[in-house]
């Protein structure tokens, strides 16, 4: 990266792909903001970059709070005076659930962080590019192979992340006049502690358990800095990277 330094908010850093984004923006030369709701796995994340670890500043946060969010922000202009990526990433699921068996609990549960979460934070990022100076900023949010299609008993999360375009569209469009893009990874099969289950069978549209492949979380850091460092002339809108062998194309 050339030029001045530019400032980074990974959501969910703590673990999976959020850690896999903050650490290649961190290789990459960004100050990046780590939030997530474990200060202790935030630290992890931070010892990983090695000599990158100063540029790295950790900010315990729910995203689901209103309150958090905007500590979040606040903490943000304080050290930094503006933000430049957001990699909006915190989300999370449950375990396959058949719809008719789902609690208003669940429902909620999911539905706070993968859509109310998503627009505390994205919304705070848009002000904060919209007001500094130079203005702009560009906002990638995380979707999900189940922002296209379904995996059985997934209500929840699969309506959440079709939210998520549509909200990824609104702010692309919204944007424009502020100079900020606004673009969504839709992620398959990344190797984490989320899918760690796969290697032992998931639920599949034909009411079989199979094992399904995953590909190294790191597919996605790289993504990620390609996505954020592009000039603000360009933008990836949707872009899709999956395990190659999972079985998206010709699911169902």
């Amino acid at each position: 990266m050339t030029g001045e330094t530019r400032i980074a908010l990974v959501t969910g850093a703590g673990s999976g792909v959020g850690r896999s984004a903050a650490l290649a923006l961190l290789a990459e030369g960004y100050e990046v903001v780590l939030a997530g709701r474990r200060g202790d796995a935030l630290a992890e994340t931070a010892g990983l970059a090695g000599n990158n670890a100063p540029h790295a500043f950790a900010v315990s946060t729910d995203v689901t709070k209103p309150d958090s969010v905007a500590a979040l922000f606040a903490a943000i202009a304080g050290k930094y005076g503006r933000l430049d990526v957001l990699f909006n990433n915190a989300g999370g699921g449950l375990a396959s659930t058949d719809f008719g068996d789902l609690t208003w609990d669940q429902w909620r549960a999911v539905v706070d962080v993968n859509l109310h979460g998503m627009f505390l934070v994205a919304n705070a990022a848009y002000r904060m590019m919209r007001d500094q100076r130079p203005q702009g900023g560009r906002i990638i949010n995380n979707g999900s192979i189940s922002a296209h299609v379904p995996r059985p008993g997934s209500a929840p999360y699969t309506a959440t992340k079709h939210a998520v375009t549509g909200l990824t569209r609104s702010i692309s469009l919204d944007g424009r006049k502020y100079d900020i893009a606004c673009g969504q990874i839709d992620i398959g099969n990344a190797a984490s502690p989320m899918t760690a289950r796969m290697a032992g069978g998931v639920p599949q549209a034909d009411g079989s358990m199979k094992p399904e492949p995953t590909m190294p979380v790191d597919a996605v850091g790289r993504t990620i800095v390609y996505m954020a460092g592009l000039p603000m002339e360009a933008n990836v809108q949707f872009v899709t990277v999956m395990a190659t062998k999972m079985p998206f194309i010709g699911r169902g």
